[in-house]
């Protein structure tokens, strides 16, 4: 039955999305509850599946044998069960954001934006429940195509070129270096399949090893971490909801998730901890975490600031994993949901402004939250989170993170953290102070109100989760107790 289920969380998006496509442009009604309904049956079978991982299952299912040894296969661990419950939440209530938005903005190719929309979730899934780095590796690459079309979804000279900058960065570093870094691992340990504790103790130490993780840190281009970051502010062209999908649900998310499940379950806490192979990407990741804080200080125009926001809060979730203690490792997997919450709340927020009012730069927001104070409001509780204060799951995630760090006497990861919040606070606040606080400027003025009710209801949703989640990430910590190899009460 879980091997049926683990094949439906592929097939159902698929399904979908051949629904979407026979609608077409002719029902726009039909498709968009034809998404709807798919991205619930698709939470329905994921979170199906939480109980019994949750209990210390570990549903499995082998498709076919590709080489002698390495097979297609799934393989539903803790991390993962996080991971696909989170996507496939979060892509129900951004299909209703998505509707409110295209509808609003009258956006072009909007079939094409839904059942592309629908390809990248089952690639998604696939990603989550991989069994292999092979597996992995196949998924993560269909994701990074079905994700080009919605990218480039206007169509126009700069959104095509800087399409071709996503695509560009993220297939040159997974062939030139994700790949060559699986076939290391097989040729070094003759296994590349997730295993507790790693696969690689006695067959790689030293310099090897610290090449090898590197490898794998910057071929995953999906994690941002610098300098191999610059897809991701060149996907802003994209719509709003491809943001959220790019910032939140599906594609940033595969990166730091592929780079923590690798930590754990390619190279292991024990094999790391030998040398200074973490160390130095911790640093790397450290540097892009403040590096990326003080590009976003710098820009005046909304989704570029929240861009750089995001490069920097993934590496958070990198340099959790490679603190290599348990209490970090449970903070890299309740970061990894609490960004989302926070960030898909803020690309909503941007994007609600946008359809009501156009305005896309800092300095228009001046008195915006006397006209849209359920947008806004929901924008300050994602500001609150990604700065860390309660009662956002911002706070919760960064505890764990700091808290991990003080115990590993890591002081690099401390001060990337303090260092990070400070400038979270510099360049989120002013934002909070002009929109509540402020006079809207004459020539700003324009007679709007809120944005259609989908995206409202969609982003006050987004952000009523952020406060949940600081009160119960009991589930989530539960999991990640168990991928950590400890107790939830350690």
């Amino acid at each position: 039955m879980t091997g049926t289920l683990i094949i439906a969380a592929m097939v159902v998006p698929l399904v979908g999305a051949l629904g979407i496509a026979a609608a077409g442009q002719r029902l726009p009604n039909i498709r968009e509850a034809v998404t709807l309904i798919t991205a619930a049956c698709l939470a329905g079978v994921v979170w199906s599946l939480v109980p019994d991982v949750t209990a210390g299952d570990r549903p499995s299912l082998t498709l076919t044998e590709i080489v002698p040894g390495i097979a297609l296969a799934f393989r539903i661990e803790p991390l993962g069960m996080i991971f696909a419950a989170l996507a496939s939440l979060l892509w129900l209530i951004n299909s209703v954001y998505s509707i409110g938005y295209m509808r609003g903005n009258q956006e072009q190719h909007q079939t094409r934006f839904y059942v592309s929309f629908a390809i990248a979730l089952s690639a998604t899934m696939g990603i989550a429940f991989s069994d292999n780095l092979l597996t992995l590796f196949l998924f993560y690459e269909i994701l990074t195509l079905s994700t080009y079309p919605l990218v480039s979804h206007r169509g126009d000279k700069n959104t095509v070129a800087s399409a071709r900058v996503y695509l560009g960065v993220l297939l040159v570093t997974s062939i030139g270096l994700f790949l060559p870094a699986i076939i290391w691992t097989y040729m070094a340990a003759g296994s590349i399949t997730f295993t507790d504790n790693g696969v690689l103790a006695g067959h790689l130490d030293g310099l090897d090893l610290g090449v090898l993780l590197a490898l794998f840190t910057l071929g995953i281009g999906k994690a941002a971490v610098m300098p191999v970051h610059r897809w991701l502010p060149a996907a802003m062209v994209a719509p709003t909801p491809v943001s959220a999908l790019l910032h939140a649900v599906a594609v940033v998310k595969a990166g730091v998730f592929s780079i923590t499940k690798i930590v754990v379950y390619i190279f292991g806490f024990d094999v790391l901890s030998s040398s200074d192979a973490a160390m130095w990407i911790l640093s790397l990741a450290a540097f892009t975490i403040v590096v990326g804080s003080i590009i976003a200080l710098r820009q005046t125009n909304l989704k570029r600031l929240l861009a750089y926001s995001t490069v920097a809060q993934l590496s958070y979730i990198v340099m959790a994993a490679l603190i290599l203690h348990p209490i970090a490792g449970i903070g890299a997997a309740v970061h990894m949901v609490a960004h989302a919450f926070g960030k898909i709340t803020l690309f909503f927020a941007a994007g609600a402004i946008y359809t009501a009012s156009k305005k896309t730069e800092l300095s228009q927001l001046k008195g915006i939250g006397r006209r849209m104070p359920w947008t806004m409001t929901a924008f300050t509780i994602g500001a609150l989170s990604m700065i860390g204060l309660p009662p956002t799951g911002g706070f919760v995630s960064k505890w764990y993170v700091l808290g991990g760090a003080f115990a590993a006497e890591n002081f690099i990861a401390v001060t990337a953290i303090v260092l990070s919040t400070l400038l979270n606070a510099a360049y989120f606040l002013p934002i909070l102070y002009a929109a509540w606080l402020q006079e809207e400027d004459a020539k700003e003025a324009k007679d709007h109100g809120e944005a259609p009710l989908p995206i409202v209801i969609a982003t006050t949703l987004t952000a009523a989760l952020t406060i949940a989640f600081f009160f119960n990430q009991g589930p989530v910590i539960d999991l990640a107790s168990q991928m950590m190899g400890v107790s939830t009460h350690e």
